[in-house]
């Protein structure tokens, strides 16, 4: 004879905000990235588990996040379920039907969600790899820290020479300068710098019309681009459509999208040819998985846009993961780093998330 369990049920949810000052300056063709604003929900249950799960934004909005979660989310998040992930993440959403789909509201449930998968990953005593798929022990990582759009070309070339002495499989260089011929040049120093073999990306972030956008295509293809990143405004699916029929590189979107019906848009119309969806602004790892596995069916790659700490273990429980973007941003916060071996990000193995905060830091940094 079999007694079932009788279901856990959240007993406590609470949120904070942690202001963390960037590791290196960083500026694109379309704004500056000022701090991140972390924002934490730890939960518990009468079980005796919990849970801690975080997203952010960089500089702006941190409170309204807070303010959602305090006032509307968390309240409706106790005395659930916290097993039934899935129906947990709906009955938030479906609570905030006013304001979703946006930013402030994916941003406030990818706190909840991740705190939820966190809790889940260790009561099954699993990392989150594995209890999300279990595909990978390690991903190829790009790095973005190297190519911020501020940077002189002698600067690009001594850090795509240190990316590839480190082992970096790829590097990131941010394009939208005033004339497309310094955009070109600064290409091509850095191809000829990284050599044929390893990947070469750019990132316009939105900043291009359509028509620009074909314009300088031409200079892509030519330096043997992986990805053109963001090149129009994340709404202006058609137009992305238009252009990756315009040029032989793949263009890639995902991190200025909000909701799986975004992403569902350009998958059908063949307007992407990679992914990046962040799991802070699709809304958690919930449906940070859809997208992937949306992808999947379409024959699209992903390549998840920032958090790499956290993002290292998605990749890892998903076939089509291509790359993990490189760039610390938790290290003030945390006891442990990422793990790389040879321009490989190792899929942690340990219960949870695969974060391990610093408590006392957490507290020290914390918006008051």
């Amino acid at each position: 004879m079999t007694t079932s369990r009788r279901p856990a049920r959240v007993t406590a949810a609470r949120t904070l905000l942690v202001d963390l000052p960037v590791e290196t300056p960083r500026t694109d063709a379309s704004q500056s990235f000022l701090k991140q604003e972390t924002v934490l929900v730890e939960l518990e249950t009468d079980d005796g588990a919990s849970g801690l799960g975080y997203s952010y934004t960089i500089g702006t909005g941190g409170t309204a996040v807070v303010a959602l979660l305090k006032d509307y989310l968390l309240p409706q998040l106790l005395g659930q379920d916290p097993d039934q992930v899935e129906a947990c993440w709906r009955r938030l959403y479906d609570a905030t039907r006013a304001t979703a789909v946006g930013a402030i509201t994916s941003l406030a449930l990818a706190a909840v969600d991740t705190a939820l998968w966190d809790r889940r990953c260790r009561v099954l005593g699993q990392p989150l790899a594995t209890a999300a798929g279990g595909a990978k022990s390690r991903i190829p990582l790009y790095n973005t820290e190297i190519g911020w759009l501020h940077l002189t070309v002698d600067e690009l070339v001594a850090g795509a020479e240190k990316a590839v002495a480190a082992g970096d499989r790829g590097v990131k260089i941010k394009v939208g300068k005033a004339s497309p011929a310094e955009d070109a040049e600064r290409l091509r120093a850095v191809r000829e710098a990284i050599g044929p073999h390893r990947d070469l990306m750019v990132d316009a972030n939105q900043a291009f019309t359509l028509a620009e956008a074909v314009r300088r295509a031409p200079a892509l293809e030519e330096v043997g681009v992986l990805w053109f990143e963001e090149p129009l405004r994340a709404e202006d699916v058609l137009g992305h459509e238009q252009l990756a029929r315009a040029t032989s590189v793949p263009v890639a979107v995902g991190e200025s999208m909000y909701s799986v019906g975004q992403f569902a848009q350009y998958l059908a119309r063949g307007a992407a040819g990679f992914v990046q969806p962040d799991v802070a602004r699709v809304g958690g790892i919930t449906p940070w998985l859809k997208v992937a596995h949306a992808a999947e069916a379409h024959g699209v790659e992903v390549a998840p846009h920032f958090l790499m700490e956290l993002h290292v273990g998605l990749c890892g429980a998903v076939t089509n993961s291509r790359y993990l973007e490189y760039i610390p941003q938790l290290r003030t916060v945390t006891t442990t780093e990422l793990t790389v071996d040879d321009g490989y990000a190792v899929v942690p193995t340990t219960p949870g998330l695969g974060i391990d905060w610093d408590r006392d830091a957490l507290d020290r940094m914390r918006v008051r």
